[in-house]
């Protein structure tokens, strides 16, 4: 009898012991970020049968859990992916938005100054200082479009940075998970099926982790190691072995990174299906927000040049000869494929009568083996070409020499290199062509002058339904609408992740006053059951007692 009560006892014992244990261990883990609370589960000993029935024989550990739910966890990563994403996106987004909305940096008050300077010289064509002066202004209005596209190339050089580190950043939480799935399968082993627990919570811990870069989707193995996923379903983690992402020129500017995954010793490009967190977040600003701003800037500068120039030309100078270009353009970017293999070279130029057409669009232009085609680069849309060689589309002129092969393709980018390639092209105030053309020198002759100055109101952007100043106003406005967009979603998002940690905090997070009192029940389950130690020891000592006599 003795011997099966002290069994009893010391069953209850080690129970007990570990729950105190337990309790404590989640106490001491309160504020470990990503622990989930654990439970000790107790079960009856198999009873043993006697002559008067079934005896029990106290308790024993079933398992200590971990007290988690995968639905809020997935709900988690979720909330954190599109929280880091537009929190970032509206970072980036309110830069680019305050410095073009700038009064003092921004274009609107130079377009302002020089086309007053412009009037000022339509009031008095004669005067030697007017014209130094529209010369000058000239030179502050380029400086500015230069300084703010420098600006926006800064910015895609800190993009450039930032996706090399976060890509370092993925590749070393992957590397952790596989190492933590390989210590979970270990574990799981040794232990013949039981979980362990710590292990599983730092596992998650990396997951959402990985999730504030970049969106990811998740399976369990059967042997309990997860399998982790980006993009349209590449693996990143598979098993114990994780897969490495990496940064890679772009094929038409090695300027601009493309995301690739290294698989088997090939590496696929995935830029386009990476979102979610700040990875993702990167890749859309640049995407819809950087180039079409630079290249919309660029436009004004081209199209503001080239309407000037045009009617320059039509003007004549101090010395009665007549305006040449006022401003200096840079010609349309025209970039091959690396995978060219062909001889073709490509040249583009803006097409002066048909300036207004112009877009903020980048172009591939393709070679199929019998006919060449244009498309938006953005959505790969098809844009109609006119002529026979050259050819003429949305503004621009695109000139084709040599021979191409099937699969040769040329990105051409009209306006993104507008708003750096402005120069001023005259230099001496005589060369100003003020008056209208005649038959010799007409120094109070304003003529065209007055056709300059009214260029500042003429609708010559956005297919003839905007000025300059509209344009860069409208430019400004979409900026204003994406940044505040973006804003209002990472509130709402925010909103939404702080949902999500109370909704997993409830189920896994510690409560200090209920392990506070698991603690005290433990406790004092301990020192009863000590008690039927003692007990026993008494009982057991009675029956030598007895049996001595």
């Amino acid at each position: 009898m003795s011997s099966g009560l002290l069994g009893v006892a010391v069953s209850g014992l080690q129970a007990f012991q570990r729950g105190i244990s337990v309790a404590g261990h989640n106490i001491t883990n309160a504020n470990t970020e990503g622990f989930s609370r654990q439970r000790v589960e107790l079960n009856t000993r198999a009873a043993s049968y006697t002559g008067a029935g079934y005896i029990g024989n106290g308790v024993q550990i079933g398992g200590i859990d971990r007290m988690y739910d995968q639905f809020a966890i997935d709900n988690l990563r979720t909330a954190t992916s599109s929280s880091s994403r537009y929190d970032s996106l509206a970072t980036y987004s309110s830069r680019v938005s305050n410095l073009l909305s700038d009064e003092k940096t921004g274009l609107n008050i130079g377009l302002e100054e020089f086309f007053n300077a412009v009037q000022t010289v339509a009031d008095d064509p004669s005067s030697g200082p007017a014209r130094q002066l529209l010369i000058s202004e000239a030179g502050s209005l380029v400086s500015r479009f230069e300084n703010l596209d420098t600006q926006l190339e800064s910015m895609r050089d800190e993009i450039n940075a930032g996706l090399k580190t976060m890509v370092s950043e993925v590749n070393s939480l992957s590397n952790a998970i596989a190492e933590t799935n390989r210590k979970i399968v270990d574990a799981s082993g040794r232990s013949q099926g039981e979980v362990p627990n710590d292990l599983l919570d730092a596992r998650d811990q990396l997951v959402n982790q990985l999730s504030g870069l970049v969106a990811v989707r998740t399976l369990e193995q059967d042997d309990g190691a997860l399998n982790v996923f980006v993009g349209s379903g590449q693996s990143l983690v598979t098993g114990v072995l994780s897969s490495e992402l990496r940064t890679i020129p772009n094929a038409f500017d090695a300027q601009r990174l493309e995301i690739g995954i290294s698989t088997g010793g090939a590496v696929a490009i995935v830029t386009d299906s990476m979102t979610g967190g700040k990875l993702g977040a990167t890749l859309d600003f640049e995407e819809q927000v950087l180039n079409p701003t630079q290249n919309a800037l660029g436009r004004i500068a081209v199209t503001m040049a080239t309407e000037f120039n045009a009617q320059h030309n039509s003007g004549m100078d101090l010395n009665g000869v007549a305006g040449g270009d006022f401003f200096g353009i840079s010609a349309p970017t025209v970039a091959p494929n690396a995978n060219n293999s062909g001889g073709a070279t490509i040249t583009a130029a803006f097409d002066s009568a048909n300036i207004d057409e112009l877009t903020t669009d980048d172009y591939i232009l393709g070679f199929d083996g019998a006919v060449w085609s244009l498309s938006r680069a953005r959505d790969g849309q098809a844009v109609s070409m006119t002529g026979t060689g050259p050819y003429f589309a949305n503004g621009i002129e695109i000139a084709i020499a040599g021979g191409a092969t099937a699969g040769d393709r040329f990105m051409i980018k009209p306006t993104e290199g507008g708003g750096n390639g402005l120069s001023v092209a005259i230099d001496n105030p005589r060369d100003i062509a003020a008056a209208a053309q005649a038959a010799g020198p007409a120094p109070g002759d304003n003529s065209n002058a007055l056709l300059l100055a009214g260029l500042q109101t003429a609708l010559t952007m956005e297919g003839g339904t905007t000025n300059f100043q509209g344009a860069y106003g409208q430019l400004i406005g979409d900026l204003g609408t994406k940044t505040r967009s973006a804003q209002i979603t990472a509130q709402a998002q925010g909103a939404i992740l702080a949902r999500a940690h109370e909704v997993r905090d409830a189920v896994s997070g510690v409560n200090l006053d209920e392990e506070a009192a698991d603690l005290i029940r433990f406790q004092q389950a301990y020192s009863a059951i000590a008690q039927v130690i003692s007990v026993a020891d008494s009982t057991f000592q009675t029956l030598l007692g007895a049996i001595g006599r």
